[in-house]
């Protein structure tokens, strides 16, 4: 696969199921990973960092989870291609924007990458629609048990899996959920979830992850423990976590509802209205409106939508897919009239589909 292919490509993690009412976009498990016989990340030479290139790939080809992978060299794409790998999520913004030799590798349905030479040598993602941090984990622990068998890890017996972040050492486990909580926000409940959260060891962050901030009322709730806690307690802690927030987003939207009826419908039909008839979107209200139609979505206010739609409108319109689509780089202006358009034509198709049907 080119990066011209990927926005139209139909990620795996966008498909809706076990999405808890439109709450839970996406699950993603990632390991962190350092070869025992090359310096790590921060005193790799070049012709260290192509040593792990070059021994990942050899690995991923004697396996059968990644042996027809896609391979992209960052250096070699420009700044929005790269940008673009970090909208779909199959590439965090500090490999983006690092230098150096460093590479993505991915699978088709893009629920398994591997990010090469970041923080450290390897980041092992597996990311899967709605709440499966179960599948999530047992996906990611067979593709580092098949790159295990390969490469030699480093690691201590005493201390785990050995990182360049202290914070990762252990299981070098990093287990979270994109969660989307618009009554919490609108209740102002949001720093008090916040706050419970981090003195559960639990950590939250923006769209994007690690220093990213929030858009569209969408949130990473990820753990930050990774000594001394095994792999299974993590994903049994998350899933439960997860389950307490939804329930604390339906009854926030459930008071919403009792309170303030007539105002939250109409936030959702205005949002729905704007969305389906504006000339022109920025990236920010775009996700903001999206929010409202995710809302009433949440409360069975909009039968016709659905999460995988959702879910792939809020990726296709960000602005690197948009300037990939129109063939390089577009001011942003244009870029909000193209986006306008784009959104007018989903939901338009939408229509066409619900009155078929009818």
């Amino acid at each position: 696969m080119n990066i011209s292919e990927l926005t139209a490509n139909h990620a795996q993690w966008l498909n809706g199921a076990e999405d808890r009412h439109g709450i839970v976009v996406s699950c993603r498990a990632r390991l962190a990973r350092n070869l025992s016989a090359l310096p790590f990340a921060p005193k790799a030479t070049v012709e260290d960092q192509e040593q792990v290139i070059e021994q990942v790939l050899t690995a991923a080809q004697r396996g059968h989870l990644m042996n027809s992978a896609s391979f992209f060299r960052m250096d070699a794409l420009r700044e929005n291609e790269r940008r673009l790998l970090v909208e779909r999520h199959l590439v965090s913004p500090a490999l983006a924007e690092s230098k150096g030799q460093r590479g993505l590798l991915f699978s088709r349905d893009e629920s398994l990458s591997i990010m090469i030479n970041e923080e450290d040598h390897l980041r092992l993602q597996a990311i899967l629609p709605g709440l499966q941090a179960e599948n999530a984990w047992a996906a990611v622990n067979a593709l580092d048990d098949e790159l295990g068998a390969s490469v030699a890890y480093a690691h201590s017996d005493k201390w785990g899996f050995l990182t360049a972040c202290p914070t990762n050492v252990g299981t070098g486990l990093r287990l979270s959920i994109l969660i989307h909580l618009p009554a919490l926000v609108l209740t102002e409940d949001m720093e008090r979830v916040t706050r419970g959260l981090t003195e559960m060891a639990f950590t939250v962050r923006g769209f994007y992850g690690e220093g990213t901030h929030p858009v569209g009322n969408l949130f990473q709730v990820s753990n930050q423990s990774t000594l001394g806690v095994e792999e299974d307690r993590i994903v049994e802690k998350l899933t439960a976590i997860t389950q307490q927030i939804i329930a604390c987003e339906k009854d926030a939207q459930d008071a919403l509802l009792k309170e303030a009826r007539a105002q939250v419908e109409d936030k959702v039909w205005r949002a729905y209205g704007l969305l389906s008839h504006a000339r022109v979107l920025s990236s920010q209200e775009f996700m903001n409106l999206l929010s409202a139609v995710r809302l009433g979505y949440s409360l069975d206010l909009l039968k016709q939508l659905d999460s995988a739609f959702m879910n792939r409108l809020m990726i296709v319109t960000q602005p690197s897919h948009l300037q990939m689509e129109n063939g390089g780089e577009i001011a942003a202006e244009e870029r909000d009239i193209y986006r306008a358009e784009r959104v007018r034509s989903h939901f338009a198709t939408l229509a066409s589909e619900e009155s078929g049907q009818s």
